[in-house]
């Protein structure tokens, strides 16, 4: 298993085990809260050590009355005859600990040894007593003593501080702390799993204990595991203790001492229990609990009544003073608790149209579902605003289904209200997300509702707008330049006249967008845009213009450019908390990784998008093809299935102007030799795109039909398509490779000479294509080419798949179960190269995981 976010910590701590059993000795203090991972860490380090080295790991245990050098006790079978005959004294109290502590302390000269105490927070005073006497004796000592301890449970009267203390003034002491895990090191622990790791970080705290249990029970609101672990930590509290425990939980996240005492008089004694305790800490001024599900497993512990007079407490206690802004959200929670509705409807908007001018869409979504609970007490006027910033804050936040079930509502009160330049305005909003949900045939004709709508109340602002929409989906769908651009025309002057810049940068852009992918060319204005929508708000129109670029970036087969543009709007959603557009650029993202030849890694990044709970149909329905793809490409089964699910997730022309679906479809066919599904699956493919002005998509699909031995037609194609139909393979070969694309220039040389089979045959094999592999010897026989390569290297010919001495040292390390970090340890170079290694070996074994891995090479072996 990997050790994520723990490298830097274990490769120290082999640093110094290295260091150590050269002399002189040292001690590591490896300290964190409760599952953050320090048994993890020196378990790896052990499992690292040298065989040379002694290793002897002992424990401290939550005993009410612990065992006299409990450690030592557990570890008396692998220690010499004169520590394990000073231990038995030490019992039968015939020997002094003095006399132990030297009887070991000669142990560990004689023999270079690695000793672990864990847990030293829970250690005896005679266990306490061994680390001061062996902390100052260590320079003498070839051997590293490592101990672990919990920090949160470390206050001013522990007894481990007065240990710590004297440790300070020692120079061969060193201290490791383990920091809670990013945001990105949970996320890549939830891939795989239908969660969304933005909320597995927000209620771990990236404890990974925590992470990992939520991860195992997702069905489980709170884990057993969880809830059980709190329950032990909070059995030792005082009653007072207690319920300043549960109090705070019904507070919420962070309470200042103000609200704490409102609620609850004179709580700093049992505070300070609580916080001993170490399940809540202090933040400044203010207390919250160290993780939001320690607070929930709290909190549903609570009687129902004890936290209805909470609420009704809180609630009274903040009215009574100044609110600002940042009390919004925390009083229309506690005005929902205490069943005040009027406060709630005062409450619950403020803190949404807050949350939504801070960029925090998904807390401004819950917070106006909040208020539409209530919405019945309020004017028409009134229930449509909130259904209009509930609508726009859920699609922002990814909940699609939610946003456009809001809109239609607006739309229909709006209508019935006989409020048309609002029906309008919210006709041409529906429009734009049903294409984001894959309708694009309902969305079209929503946004010529729109434009019909606004045309009958004359020129305005909100005519503008419709117009921009319908000269997006123009560009998003492909049709004729032309057509893009009047719409822009119409948005522009309309802009102008009402001086809405927004408007204006937008139809320029889609129309400079549209004219880049049919003709070639403008690719800087359309960077130019974007730099100026960047610069200003609302940062949701400069989301969308960046993912604008990852999605036609992706379509040009550009790797360079598709990375660079998925780094720029990964950034950009994630300042602005942009869930849909970050879910789609990162879609884009996985299809860039495909194009480069990196397949686990595009596996992988389109498995991580495909299992967050919010990812829109659109993005499903690219991550499914990729996921389809790769299979294909790797001769796996199970390839149409995904295909099939992606279709049917979006309508045909979603699927056409995406890019992915056709192709895919004609090549997953050609890969299992199926020529007939190659004419038949290409030509419809062609029959949709009629009409359209796309040659990035139309010249794949020609360039399929030649392949599969049929004559394509004459349609636009780009580049290297263009190059591939005119018969200059080399042309199009070189082409791919300047686009960083290795698999499809592999493609082109197929239809070249011999030296050309023979590269693309050598590329297709180092890539793993084991389809393609099988489809270029057919070729190579057809034509009477002998599919026969220069003599292998020595390396490489010991194994079926073309691994170096050193992929092969890292194939044997996997199958250790080794992390990168316990890999660059062995082989003594970094863990960035160390994820390189791994990576190759992965993609040439056409596996996705270190286990498949680890299977490859038994089978090797067997054969």
């Amino acid at each position: 298993m990997d050790l994520l976010e723990r490298e830097a910590v274990l490769q120290d701590l082999a640093g110094h085990l290295q260091a150590a059993v050269s002399g002189p000795g040292r001690l590591a203090l490896v300290r964190g809260e409760a599952g953050i991972g320090k048994t993890t860490v020196v378990h790896h380090l052990a499992r690292l050590a040298d065989p040379n080295i002694r290793v002897l790991v002992g424990a401290c245990d939550p005993l009410a009355t612990p065992r006299p050098l409990g450690p030592l006790m557990d570890l008396a079978p692998r220690l010499g005859p004169a520590v394990r005959t000073g231990l038995t004294g030490a019992q039968a109290g015939t020997r002094r600990s003095d006399e132990v502590f030297d009887s070991l302390l000669a142990d560990l000269t004689a023999s270079p040894s690695l000793l672990v105490v864990e847990d030293v927070h829970w250690a005896d005073e005679a266990t306490m007593d061994l680390l001061r006497y062996l902390a100052r004796r260590l320079t003498s000592v070839p051997s590293l003593v490592v101990a672990t301890y919990r920090d949160d449970e470390v206050g001013r009267t522990h007894h481990l501080t007065s240990l710590l203390g004297t440790l300070a003034g020692y120079p061969w002491v060193y201290r490791h702390d383990l920091a809670p895990l990013s945001r990105t090191a949970v996320a890549r622990l939830a891939t795989g799993h239908a969660v969304d790791a933005e909320q597995l970080h927000h209620l771990s705290a990236g404890n990974p204990f925590i992470v990992t249990e939520i991860l195992a029970a997702p069905a489980e609101t709170i884990p057993a595991t969880v809830r059980e672990a709190v329950a032990g930590r909070l059995a030792g509290l005082s009653a007072a203790a207690r319920t300043v425990v549960d109090v705070l939980a019904v507070l919420g996240h962070r309470v200042s001492p103000p609200l704490l005492a409102g609620v609850l008089p004179a709580p700093e004694e049992a505070l300070e229990e609580a916080v001993a305790c170490g399940i809540v800490r202090t933040v400044g001024q203010a207390t919250e609990f160290r993780h939001e599900l320690t607070r929930l497993a709290v909190l549903e512990a609570v009687p129902a009544a004890s936290r209805l007079r909470v609420h009704r407490q809180a609630l009274a206690a903040m009215r009574s003073g100044p609110v600002t802004a940042d009390d919004l959200a925390l009083l229309a929670d506690h005005s929902e608790a205490a069943g005040d509705p009027a406060a709630v409807l005062e409450y619950a908007p403020a803190a949404a149209d807050h949350a939504a001018a801070t960029d925090a869409h998904r807390e401004a979504a819950a917070q106006y579902a909040r208020a539409l609970r209530y919405a019945d007490r309020l004017p028409p006027d009134r229930q449509t605003s909130l259904l209009e910033g509930h609508a726009q804050a859920c699609l922002l936040s990814g909940r699609l289904d939610e946003g456009v079930e809001s809109c239609r509502t607006a739309v229909r009160l709006h209508h019935a209200a006989g409020d048309r330049p609002r029906e309008g305005e919210n006709l041409r909003r529906l429009s734009y997300w049903l294409w984001a949900a894959g309708r694009t045939a309902e969305s079209r004709q929503t946004a010529l509702d729109a434009v019909r709508v606004l045309e009958g109340l004359g020129p305005s602002r909100e005519l503008a707008w419709a117009h921009l929409n319908l000269c997006q989906l123009a560009c998003y769908e492909h049709e004729a330049v032309a057509e893009t651009a009047s719409h822009a025309e119409e948005a522009i002057a309309l802009g102008e006249r009402f001086g809405d810049t927004e408007v204006v940068v937008q139809a320029r852009f889609h129309a400079a967008a549209a004219r880049m992918l049919s003709e070639g060319h403008g690719w800087e204005d359309c960077e130019q845009a974007v730099d100026s929508a960047m610069a200003q708000d609302p940062p949701a129109d400069a989301g969308s213009l960046a993912l604008v670029m990852c999605w036609f970036a992706a379509l040009q087969r550009d790797v360079d450019r598709t990375a660079a543009t998925v780094n720029r709007a990964e950034a950009h959603c994630l300042d602005h908390d942009l869930l849909f557009h970050l879910l789609c650029s990162r879609a884009w993202g996985s299809w860039g990784l495909l194009n480069r030849g990196s397949w686990t890694q595009a596996a992988d990044a389109a498995q991580e998008v495909l299992s967050h709970p919010h990812s829109p149909p659109v993005v499903r329905a690219l991550t499914l093809t990729v996921l389809g793809l790769v299979r294909a490409r790797q001769g796996k089964v199970q390839v149409w299935p995904l295909l099939d699910q992606a279709a049917s997730l979006v309508d045909a022309n979603c699927l056409t102007a995406t890019g992915l679906g056709w192709e895919a479809r004609v090549e997953a066919a050609w890969l299992a030799g199926d020529d007939e599904r190659v004419l038949a699956e290409a030509r419809r493919g062609l029959d949709a795109l009629r009409d359209r002005s796309h040659p990035w998509l139309s010249g794949p699909l020609a360039c399929w039909i030649r392949r599969a031995g049929g004559t394509p037609p004459r349609v636009p194609a780009a580049g290297p398509h263009a190059l591939e139909l005119a018969g200059d393979w080399s042309g199009a070969a070189a082409r791919w490779d300047a686009l960083g694309c290795p698999y499809d220039a592999a493609l082109a040389r197929l239809s070249g000479d011999a030296p050309a089979l023979h590269q693309a045959l050598t590329a297709f094999e180092s890539l793993g294509a084991r389809s393609a592999v099988a489809r270029t010897r057919a070729v190579m026989r057809s034509r009477g080419v002998r599919p026969i390569r220069r003599g292998p290297r020595a390396a490489t010919r010991a194994n079926p798949y073309g691994l170096t001495n050193r992929e092969l040292d890292v194939l044997k390390l996997l199958n250790e179960d080794l992390s990168d970090a316990e890999i660059a340890a062995r082989l003594y170079i970094t863990p960035k190269t160390a994820g390189h290694h791994v990576g190759a070996v992965l993609n040439k074994l056409g596996v996705h995981t270190r286990h498949e891995a680890a299977r490859k090479l038994h089978h090797s072996d067997r054969r």
